[in-house]
């Protein structure tokens, strides 16, 4: 899934939890303990993360050129992380009318002449699987191995090349068939396979946002802080929960960010996720429960690798290249059937009524 579904934070009383999960719930009344009504309100755009939200840290490359890839409004989603200067497929295609050839109906009747005009692309920004998947993996590859030039290209590819920031690592999504999806996990593969063959080294990221990144937990768990900062809710969060369809991604995203929780615990990780990219306030959580559902990628009755069993280890891993395989870390802590019951579960976890 693109959007972190649900990372909620349990406090010492039920706040901003109680009232989102009693508003997903479709529910109105008084929050106990507290002398407000709570009526089913709309999330705001701050509330909500994307698999892209962290990219917002990336200062370093917001004013560097930047080719950008996905689907939908691609240059306004850019600029809202703060990349002021992109450019994408379609405009590089135009720019370069050769460098797509696959499509016989889009090649160019005539030669063009070579454009010397065209600004170097500083960096490559992938925010998700776009529709022409062969031409904008031509493209990209063209400027990786020309550092930034495809209308010129170079003798011998530069290494390293350029920087990459890319989100969304899911190899699959659940759709309305029903088998899964390719999502843009399968898209970075392709990508990194190509590299790999055409240079013989490995494609590097300078950052990989979305589930099951720590870096993407530890942005939620910032903008929960905030969140309840502005609500005046002093007491600090403790325990996160966080619900998903996805063994590969959710789970094991939470298990991971579970497992730097305790290791940052006992002084065994690092302070920031990030590379020092944000200097995150001081951090109370001490746990992050996974919360399996069954209405999407997982099934309880289907076949391997769509849902997680004692012999995981046999299965093959789906998830990105950069993350080390480790079972244990795709048992989730619960498994329901749906988001209600996923509510439900925490409530009665913390002791409240619903």
């Amino acid at each position: 899934m693109a959007v972190l579904r649900s990372l909620a934070a349990v406090r010492a009383a039920p706040g901003l939890w109680w009232r989102a999960a009693r508003e997903s719930l479709g529910l109105r009344g008084r929050c106990p303990g507290r002398g407000y009504s709570v009526d089913a309100a709309q999330v705001e755009p701050d509330q909500v993360i994307l698999s892209h939200s962290p990219m917002k840290l990336f200062s370093q490359y917001h004013n560097k050129r930047m080719l950008v890839s996905g689907q939908g409004p691609v240059v306004e989603n850019a600029r809202v992380l703060g990349f002021e200067n992109v450019v994408t497929v379609d405009e590089l295609r135009m720019a370069f009318p050769v460098l797509d050839m696959v499509d016989l109906q889009r090649r160019p009747k005539t030669t063009p002449l070579l454009r010397n005009d065209f600004p170097a692309i500083e960096g490559v920004l992938l925010l998700g699987e776009p529709v022409r998947w062969e031409t904008s993996l031509q493209l990209i590859i063209d400027v990786l191995l020309s550092n930034g030039n495809p209308g010129t290209g170079l003798a011998t590819a530069p290494y390293p090349h350029l920087p990459v920031l890319a989100s969304n690592m899911d190899l699959l999504w659940m759709a309305e068939a029903k088998m899964p999806r390719f999502g843009h996990g399968t898209f970075l593969l392709c990508l990194e396979t190509i590299y790999q063959k055409l240079t013989g080294k490995e494609l590097k990221y300078e950052g990989l946002m979305g589930k099951p990144s720590v870096l993407t937990y530890q942005y939620a768990e910032d903008l929960i802080q905030q969140q309840a900062e502005r609500r005046g809710w002093a007491a600090p969060i403790q325990k996160l929960y966080a619900v998903g369809d996805n063994p590969m991604s959710d789970v094991y995203g939470a298990n991971l960010f579970h497992k730097y929780l305790q290791m940052a615990k006992h002084g065994g990780a690092e302070e920031r996720g990030a590379s020092g990219l944000w200097k995150q306030r001081p951090s109370a959580t001490q746990s992050c429960a996974s919360i399996l559902v069954c209405t999407g990628v997982y099934n309880p009755k289907g076949p391997e690798p769509t849902r997680p069993t004692q012999e995981a280890e046999a299965a093959p891993f789906h998830g990105h290249r950069d993350f080390s395989f480790s079972p244990g870390l795709m048992e989730a802590s619960h498994i329901v059937n749906d988001v209600n019951e996923a509510v439900q579960l925490v409530f009665h976890k913390e002791g409240w009524a619903l």
